[in-house]
C-alpha cells in the first residue's frame, strides 16, 4: 500500500490560488486514475482536476469553497502499487503536476486527453525545482534534513530572485521543518537589496496579498476592501460579489501592487484600415469562412512593432528581465456575465491576416460559451483590450501579470481633422482613435513606452491591404 498527495494544480503563470467548487468522489470511494476527482476554478477559467492514480479517496483536506495555494496538499489516495517515482533526468515533464508519495515527485503512468487540460499546472520554474530535488538528495547522503519546498514556494522565491542557497536557510514552520508561504514571505519583508532598500512589508506581500491557506470563499478580502462594515444607511441596494468577481478583484489589486503604472496616449487615423474592412468584410467571410473583425488589424500591428522593440515582450522575475521570443497575444474578451477572460493566441507572430482572423472569432466564441481550456488562457506575453466596443475612447488597462504592458484600443469617432499635404494643409472626415499602453515603469522607461505606442500608431495609419 502507498498514499499519494495530490496537489492543487497550477493554472497559469500568475495565478497563485484557486478555488475548490466541488468533490466528486467522497473519501472511502474508488478512483480511477484520470478519473475527475474535484472541479476548480480561478479568476481565468474553471477546470477538472484527474487522479493521479487509481485507488481508495483516504481524506479530502479542504472543504468544497476553499481558497487553496497552488502546491498545497488537497487529497491523498491509497493505492495497492507503489507508483514509480520519477526524476526530472529524463527531460520529460509530469502531465499531472507534482503530487507525492513520501514527499517525492511521481508523475502519472500514461497522458490522457483530460490530463493534457491541466498540464499548465507543472509552470513552477524546472530549474529551481531541478536544483531543490537534487540537493535535497545530497542532503540526504550527507545524513541532513530532506528539505521539500512547494511549487508556490519555489515560484515565489524564483520571483523575488531568491537563490538556492538563501531559500536553505529560511527557517521553516511547517509540517518537518517546510518552508511555507508565510515563512518565505516573512523572509523577503526582513531581506534587503543591494540597494540597501526594504523588500516588501507585511503590508505589502510579495503577490499583493497574504491569503490564509484554506480560507473559504465568503472569507475572501481583497486589500481595497480590508475595512468593511455591517451598516448601510439610505436606500441601497446590497449584492453579494460572487466567486469570479471576488478573483478577479483580487488580481487586479495584486497587480496595482506588484507594478508600477505608467499610462501612455496616443492617436491614429485609421481611415484607410477602416474603409479597407467595410469593403472586403463581405466577400472576406465568403471566402474564408471566418469574419474579419478590427481586432486581428490590431493585433498585426502590434506583432509588428513588438519586432521591433522586444523588450515590451518581457516579464520581470526577481532582479532578472525574461525577453520572452514568443509572441502569444492575449485579448480581453466580454463575457455574457459581464466579466472579462483573457485568451491567448499563441505564436500570434506565424499566422497572417486570414489566420489570425481564424484565431480571435475561435477564441471569442469559446470564451462566450465557456468552452476555453486552461492552456487557451496561458503564457500570454502582451495582452490588447479594445474598450472602444463599450463606447469608451479611452482607458487606462491593468497589466496582465507577469506581463508588462497592455494596450487598449478606444472608439473609433469620424472627426474634422487637419490633413497635411504637400499642396498645403486641409480639414477632412476622418476616422480617428485613441489609443493607450500602461506598461511596468520597473523595465519600460517612458521612452520606449510612448515610442511603442507610437509606433503602433503609425502602423495603423499606414495600412496597405
Amino acid at each position: 500500500m502507498a498514499i499519494v498527495d495530490l496537489l492543487m494544480p497550477k493554472m497559469g503563470e500568475s495565478i497563485m490560488e484557486a478555488t475548490i467548487l466541488k468533490w466528486n468522489k467522497q473519501p472511502g470511494e474508488f478512483v480511477q486514475q484520470d478519473e475527475s476527482l474535484l472541479d476548480i476554478a480561478t479568476d481565468k477559467v474553471d477546470s477538472e482536476v484527474p487522479s493521479i492514480a487509481a485507488g481508495i479517496l483516504k481524506e479530502t483536506l479542504f472543504p468544497e469553497n476553499a481558497v487553496v495555494p497552488v502546491g498545497a496538499v488537497i487529497a491523498r489516495i491509497e493505492t495497492e502499487v507503489n507508483e514509480s517515482v520519477s526524476t526530472r533526468s529524463s527531460g520529460e515533464t509530469p502531465d499531472t503536476g507534482y503530487s507525492a508519495i513520501n514527499d517525492e515527485p511521481v508523475v502519472a503512468a500514461h497522458r490522457s486527453p483530460v490530463i493534457s487540460q491541466v498540464s499548465a499546472i507543472t509552470e513552477v520554474p524546472s530549474h529551481s525545482y531541478e536544483q531543490v530535488t537534487a540537493n535535497s538528495q545530497q542532503s540526504n547522503a550527507n545524513g541532513n534534513a530532506n528539505r521539500f519546498y512547494s511549487p508556490l514556494v519555489l515560484n515565489i522565491a524564483s520571483n523575488e530572485g531568491i537563490p538556492l542557497s538563501e531559500l536553505e536557510k529560511i527557517s521553516g514552520t511547517g509540517n518537518e521543518g517546510r518552508v511555507t508561504k508565510k515563512d518565505i514571505l516573512t523572509h523577503i519583508a526582513k531581506r534587503k537589496d543591494g540597494n540597501g532598500f526594504h523588500a516588501r512589508t507585511d503590508a505589502e506581500p510579495a503577490y499583493g496579498y497574504a491569503p490564509k491557506a484554506g480560507r473559504t470563499i465568503s472569507e475572501d478580502k481583497p486589500l481595497m476592501s480590508e475595512t468593511t462594515t455591517a451598516n448601510f444607511t439610505g436606500n441601497v441596494e446590497i449584492q453579494e460579489m460572487d466567486r469570479m468577481r471576488k478573483l478577479i478583484a483580487e488580481h487586479m489589486v495584486r497587480s496595482k501592487q506588484i507594478s508600477p503604472h505608467v499610462t501612455s496616449f496616443s492617436e491614429a487615423d485609421v481611415t484607410n484600415l477602416v474603409l479597407w474592412r467595410e469593403k472586403e468584410k463581405t466577400e472576406f467571410e465568403k471566402r474564408e469562412g471566418t469574419k474579419l473583425t478590427l481586432t486581428p488589424l490590431f493585433i498585426a500591428a502590434v506583432i509588428k512593432c513588438i519586432k521591433k522593440y522586444p523588450l515590451i515582450n518581457s516579464s520581470l522575475q526577481g532582479d532578472k528581465i525574461v525577453i520572452k521570443k514568443d509572441i502569444n497575444i492575449g485579448m480581453a474578451t466580454a463575457l455574457p456575465s459581464g466579466s472579462l477572460i483573457v485568451p491567448v493566441i499563441k505564436n500570434a507572430d506565424n499566422f497572417n491576416l486570414v489566420g489570425l482572423a481564424r484565431q480571435v472569432n475561435n477564441l471569442a466564441n469559446n470564451a462566450r460559451n465557456n468552452k476555453l481550456k486552461p492552456e487557451d488562457i496561458q503564457d500570454g506575453t502582451f495582452t490588447l483590450t479594445n474598450v472602444g466596443v463599450f463606447g469608451s475612447l479611452m482607458g487606462t488597462p491593468i497589466i496582465n501579470q507577469p506581463q508588462v504592458a497592455i494596450l487598449a484600443v478606444g472608439a473609433i469617432k469620424k472627426r474634422p481633422v487637419v490633413i497635411e499635404t504637400e499642396q498645403g494643409d486641409s480639414i477632412g472626415i476622418r476616422h480617428m482613435m485613441y489609443l493607450s499602453m500602461s506598461y511596468d515603469h520597473r523595465i519600460i522607461d517612458g521612452s520606449l513606452g510612448a515610442t511603442f505606442l507610437t509606433a503602433v500608431a503609425r502602423e495603423l495609419e499606414s495600412f496597405q491591404a
